[in-house]
């Protein structure tokens, strides 16, 4: 979409290119490039956390007196997309984007001064211990327990599809602290250290290879009660708050960029196939349905930036944008599966390292991967059955 910049998003905008030329690194884009899941390995992610904790725009969106930039909602979306156009390595949300934002809301300004500048700097890596083996979208349910022993809590239980548990070393964790009465009313919001005494991390392998996920297993686990956030059995509310934040965001920057390179992939796998001039077409006017979708998703995250930057809250904003970005995000897989087909036939070497060119374009080579991969993306940060619902209550009690 082309957007009729003021002159201060112009300068901005100039301002992220510039920078993005001189510091995202060869190997840093082809990282962002080869990324199939929602943010790339802690090893490229977190560099290029720690090059824009330099510049001062690792947190951009957090309030200006804990290190945020003040910018309009506009730019932080500018920032978005000339950060994604650019290939730069999508980055762990858990710190900067979900913990933080509970931190300042509802954190004393001990857990503020503790936490937040560990996460701002990238010296500090979050993990989240939300969902169990029985307590998926059912959340509310989760039954790792939390008993207050003098200065500590003493937890037992497990968390799975714990993402990059394996590189962190602080978690945030939703315990049940009372059992009885409503399920929601128990439960209560805990920091900590990890690892710990006690603490167990065994790695998930995902369908697509990698190793993102994890189940965290605690046994007598002892962590100081100063970790506990807001009030005993009030994490609920928190709980809400934080994956308002996980689900909310911008999913068109990305969406556009990965369209681009499937562009030049299907272009390209055509030309190298000999492929069927109908098949070719067919395959172009699908990729400009999802460029006219794409553009209507844009649409509507910039009218919920502007509804934010008036003061409005996000309501329902954050579910509809989840359900949107995400089967966005598995259609184009699903297209990128199909254009790597047509170079079954192609004999060209592959190299596997992240220095240099691919001969074969770089989606087509990733694609299954991301394809494999992003089988979750409808289900993780709440299931898209239950944004949906969410939606309708919202619209059917207006």
């Amino acid at each position: 979409m082309a957007w009729a910049l003021t002159a201060a998003e112009t300068a901005l905008r100039d301002e992220v290119r510039d920078f993005l030329a001189r510091e995202l690194t060869p190997e840093l884009r082809a990282a962002g490039r080869r990324c199939s899941g929602i943010f790339t390995d802690y090893e490229y992610g977190n560099r290029w956390h720690r090059v824009l904790a330099k510049r001062g725009w690792s947190v951009p969106n957090w309030p200006v007196e804990h290190g945020g930039t003040g910018w309009t909602a506009m730019q932080h979306y500018l920032f978005a997309a000339e950060l994604a156009a650019a290939d730069a390595p999508p980055r762990a949300p858990m710190g900067p984007g979900m913990v933080a934002p509970v931190i300042i809301a509802f954190g004393t300004e001990a857990q503020k001064r503790a936490w937040l500048p560990g996460i701002r700097s990238g010296e500090d890596y979050w993990c989240q211990g939300y969902s169990e083996p029985q307590s998926g979208s059912d959340l509310a349910s989760l039954q790792c327990k939390a008993v207050r022993d003098g200065d500590h809590y003493v937890i037992n239980g497990t968390k799975i599809w714990t993402t990059h548990a394996q590189y962190a070393n602080r978690m945030f964790c939703l315990v049940r602290t009372t059992s009885g009465g409503k399920p929601q009313q128990g439960i209560s919001f805990l920091c900590f250290d990890i690892p710990a005494p006690g603490i167990t991390i065994r790695p998930i392998i995902s369908i697509s290879g990698d190793h993102e996920l994890n189940q965290v297993f605690f046994d007598d686990v002892r962590v100081p009660a100063d970790g506990l956030i807001g009030e005993e059995n009030q994490g609920w509310a928190i709980a809400k708050y934080l994956l308002q934040h996980e689900r909310g965001g911008a999913w068109a920057p990305m969406l556009r960029a990965r369209l681009r390179r499937l562009t030049a992939a299907a272009d390209a796998a055509f030309s190298a196939s000999g492929g069927d001039a109908h098949e070719a077409d067919d395959m172009a006017l699908r990729l400009a349905e999802a460029e006219c979708a794409i553009d209507a998703l844009e649409a509507t995250e910039l009218q919920s930036l502007r509804a934010q930057a008036r003061g409005e809250q996000p309501g329902i904003r954050p579910s509809m944008g989840k359900v949107l970005g995400s089967e966005l995000r598995q259609r184009l897989t699903e297209l990128g599966v199909e254009i790597a087909a047509h170079y079954a036939a192609v004999d060209l070497p592959l190299d596997d390292g992240l220095q240099g060119e691919l001969p074969i374009p770089e989606d087509a080579v990733f694609s299954m991967s991301a394809y494999l991969n992003d089988r979750a993306a409808s289900i993780y940060a709440g299931s898209n059955e239950v944004q949906r619902n969410i939606v309708a209550a919202h619209l059917l009690a207006n």
